[in-house]
């Protein structure tokens, strides 16, 4: 069995036995059909690894803490899909250009209180920020949560996620790419 094949059975088994908040059951998987509406809309394409979890897995609710979120159509738990808090967090920037959203940067998990876990999908190895806004300061509310979306999933399958351990001395590394990725888009601040 293949790394990738390894990886795709553990998520489907910790998928298939978890349950995040808010998440009666497993959703089916979306087609690819559902993924082409979701990358037309978005003006991108999702990195092969994320639109894998929406064809292979489930539609959102499996993951850390709340889990992904739905592609295209709410969750029970009444969360917004993944494409539609991208292009609304895109609109809002252009109407608060202080907290501007950086283009590609889609968001796949709310972890409470405004904060998100989002996948760089402009990054080869789709990074994975974590957006934590409650500071107030949109230069210190980007973070790179992993390296990758495949060490993302390690580190919930392995339960050595930040939001899984105590360790209270964590610091976080700044996405030092955001000013970049903001300006780049014609976004800027002051």
């Amino acid at each position: 069995m293949t790394e990738n094949e390894q990886l795709w059975a553990r998520v489907a088994a910790g998928a298939a036995t978890t349950r995040p908040w808010g998440w009666p059951s497993l959703p089916d998987p979306v087609d690819a059909a559902t993924v082409a509406r979701a990358e037309a809309a978005l003006g991108f394409r999702l990195p092969p690894l994320l639109a894998d979890l929406y064809l292979r897995i489930g539609d959102g609710g499996f993951g850390p803490e709340y889990g992904l979120l739905p592609l295209l159509d709410s969750s029970p738990a009444g969360e917004p899909a993944a494409v539609a808090q991208y292009l609304a967090n895109r609109a809002s920037g252009r109407e608060d250009p202080d907290w501007p959203w950086p283009e590609g940067v889609l968001p796949i998990s709310h972890w409470g209180c405004a904060m998100y876990a989002c996948v760089d999908c402009r990054s080869p190895q789709a990074t994975v920020l974590l957006f934590e806004p409650n500071a107030g300061d949109p230069d210190h509310a980007w973070f790179v949560d992993a390296p990758s979306l495949t060490a993302w999933l390690h580190a919930w399958l392995d339960g050595t996620g930040w939001y899984d351990t105590m360790n209270d001395d964590l610091d976080p590394t700044p996405w030092s790419e955001f000013r970049i990725r903001t300006a780049a888009t014609g976004v800027t601040t002051p």
